[in-house]
């Protein structure tokens, strides 16, 4: 651990750390946190929106899904107000409705529901097998660190997250795949409180940084590309099991379809021992000159 570290992952703490806003019930004023690109990273949103509506619950309810859209692009400079509906309180099952707005427009709106631990039916889908240990996978440091640019020292150095692409990864270069298929290890840089909807959260803050990876992948694409614009549409998400985002976890990705400048990610994410913590799918926007 080093400094750097720990600063990368403090400042997302210090984004999950949502102030009351007073003169509102139900609803929270969140900070961003600096990006290369000059936008909001939409990952920070997912967090951010789950952690609000968390604060609207006791603690034995736990987030298990969440449906969303973003809207427009955020700009970091600015405060984002979180505002929390309570749509239904059950027995089991709570969901709330959460506007995410800055300018009192919707950056993002999504619905996210919660659950008390109950018994039940108890399988999954086992991990893909043959995949190398997260120790010997290059990290994002090992294939970035010949080059002298500030958005290749913010993925190498200045993110919270330590990405490892099982193969190769798309930060230069791309090479077409049949089937858009990838995995990576992640886990954050630094050790995390012992917080249940914290680590879910940031489950979600950093799926949303390869999601959309497959349907590039399948296109031959890298985040280097001429003209490539990407952009987050929507997100879904379901929690299956209890999971750190401090430990490793493997992010089995494929894309099943892109078409009309919109690609469908969708990953499966595993704990080291096997066990599916996680669904994920999203689509976004991927657009590139045409000639």
């Amino acid at each position: 651990m080093n400094e750097t570290d720990r600063g990368a992952v403090d400042a997302v703490l210090a984004a999950m750390d949502l102030a009351p806003v007073d003169s509102r019930p139900d609803t929270f004023a969140g900070t961003s946190l600096p990006q290369p690109i000059g936008r909001v990273f939409g990952g920070q949103v997912l967090a951010q929106v789950v952690m609000a509506a968390a604060r609207t619950l006791p603690d034995e309810r736990l987030v298990h899904s969440m449906h969303g859209y973003f809207l427009r692009p955020g700009d970091p400079e600015v405060p984002i107000e979180l505002r929390v509906d309570r749509l239904r309180d059950g027995r089991s099952f709570s969901v709330r409705s959460v506007q995410a707005l800055q300018h009192d427009e919707p950056m993002m709106s999504a619905t996210v529901s919660f659950q008390i631990d109950q018994p039940g039916l108890d399988n999954h889908e086992p991990m893909p097998g043959l995949v190398p240990s997260p120790e010997d996978v290059p990290t994002a440091a090992d294939v970035l660190a010949h080059l002298d640019h500030p958005v290749a020292r913010y993925w190498s150095q200045e993110t919270a997250f330590d990405v490892r692409h099982v193969g190769s990864s798309l930060y230069i270069s791309g090479q077409p795949s049949a089937t858009g298929r990838q995995m990576a290890w992640m886990r954050s840089r630094t050790p995390l409180p012992d917080d249940p909807v914290l680590h879910r959260a940031l489950i979600a803050f950093a799926c949303d940084q390869v999601m959309l990876e497959p349907s590039m992948r399948r296109s031959g694409l890298s985040w280097s590309s001429p003209g490539l614009s990407v952009a987050s549409l929507d997100h879904a998400m379901w929690w299956h099991r209890p999971a750190r985002a401090d430990e490793w976890l493997l992010y089995a990705q494929s894309s099943p379809s892109a078409q009309g400048g919109r690609g469908l990610g969708k990953a499966r994410v595993f704990q080291a021992d096997g066990t599916l913590v996680a669904s994920i799918a999203q689509e976004g926007m991927i657009r590139v000159p045409m000639g």
